[in-house]
């Protein structure tokens, strides 16, 4: 679930192991946003980015901007 909290989004996950758990928050408008995303498995986090384009939310995490990974979460 992504939801407005305060001047950012707030992204919280909604199924499986970690449901209710905030694993993000980003900052942006238009298509593009910058903040932290959290791997729920670990707990560390990492700066993020996100990028949408139609239904879709393409989410990259890195660390020292050079170990990424990315997901695309699509709106149902």
């Amino acid at each position: 679930l992504i939801a407005k909290c305060g001047g950012s989004f707030c992204i919280t996950l909604k199924s499986g192991k970690f449901t209710g758990k905030r694993i993000g928050k980003l900052s942006g408008s238009g298509a593009d946003y910058t903040g932290e995303i959290t791997d729920p498995e670990t707990d560390k986090t990492y700066s993020g980015s996100g990028a949408v384009k139609g239904n879709s939310l393409r989410m990259k995490g890195c660390v020292l901007a050079v170990l990424c990974k990315s997901q695309t979460w699509s709106r149902l």
